[in-house]
């Protein structure tokens, strides 16, 4: 609670929050860095940790813009959620920490080993995938909008013929990441667009089916937003990012910059507007437009502008 109110006593969030509706969902920091489900990072006891989730979910709700069907019951609070305006989208909030398995390979940047595999493994959970998918199948509208926490991209982070990939991003749970590629190519949701945090940098994912053919179709794009101020001033593409541009051809931008992704959406076309500054370690610094991307209505894959 400490906490929340230091973040709450910044009159910059204070006017944000003044000025727009906010959708939310967390991902880990709330309770423990890369926790999963009721499997602590730093091995605490399972009730001693459930204890723990049960007060950072309570926190949370008392902070943050949430409905009263989100106010938690003891360690469980209900996270995912659709919201629907007009014909124009449907927006399914998820939750990727509450449900799943523990990370494979033993967490952290790794070579595949075979419980990346497992078809057994998940990041959203039976029921929750099931309501994920049964409500963009029903939904109907433009564009199916899906919020959620860590990078379904499949990013190879090692050059050469070796590969690494986060164990605790979607690449760590390929069983569950194929189905919902499979699912977005089937068209069964119309126009799908990924928006995702997480990592503290600027992304635009062509998400395909197989990332090692250059030349694979994209049945749907990632909009990665970066931190707004966590990691300071920030560089705008760091040497050692170089190459993994070139080993992912998928990956069509990326920026290690402070800022936000500004969206607009049309029946038309889907905008993502990649606003950053030089630095937010003084005020007042000039914010610019770094990037801009396009989906048309109907054809999966980011043009740039």
């Amino acid at each position: 609670r400490n906490r929340y109110a230091q973040y709450k006593l910044d009159p910059d969030l204070q006017a944000a929050h003044a000025a727009f509706p906010w959708i939310v969902t967390p991902d880990d920091h709330e309770v423990e860095n890369n926790f999963a489900g009721d499997i602590s990072q730093g091995n605490v006891p399972r009730d001693a940790f459930l204890t723990r989730r049960a007060a950072a979910y309570q926190a949370y709700y008392e902070h943050m813009p949430l409905r009263r069907r989100s106010i938690p019951a003891g360690p469980s609070i209900q996270l995912y959620r659709q919201f629907t305006y007009g014909r124009l989208a449907s927006f399914f909030v998820l939750d990727t920490r509450q449900f799943r398995t523990d990370q494979p390979c033993n967490d952290g940047l790794r070579a595949p080993c075979p419980a990346v595999s497992d078809p057994n493994a998940t990041l959203l959970g039976a029921a929750q995938e099931r309501w994920l998918l049964d409500a963009m199948s029903k939904a109907k509208r433009r564009w199916s909008v899906v919020p959620q926490q860590v990078m379904m991209a499949r990013v190879d982070r090692t050059p050469g013929p070796d590969e690494q990939f986060s164990m605790d991003q979607w690449s760590g749970y390929e069983a569950g990441r194929t189905r919902m590629l499979e699912y977005f190519a089937s068209r069964r949701a119309s126009n799908p667009i990924v928006l995702t945090g997480d990592i503290h940098s600027n992304w635009v994912n062509d998400l395909t089916l197989n990332t090692r053919d250059a030349k694979a179709a994209a049945v749907a794009t990632e909009f990665v937003g970066t931190s707004i101020s966590s990691g300071g001033d920030g560089v705008d593409l760091p040497e050692r990012q170089v190459t993994m541009l070139s080993e992912n051809p998928f990956v069509k931008f990326f920026n290690a910059q402070r800022g936000y992704v500004s969206c607009s959406v049309t029946p038309q076309a889907w905008q993502s507007d990649y606003q950053v500054v030089d630095y937010v370690t003084k005020k007042d610094a000039p914010r610019r437009t770094r990037a801009s991307f396009v989906v048309a209505d109907g054809r999966p894959g980011a043009q740039r502008l």
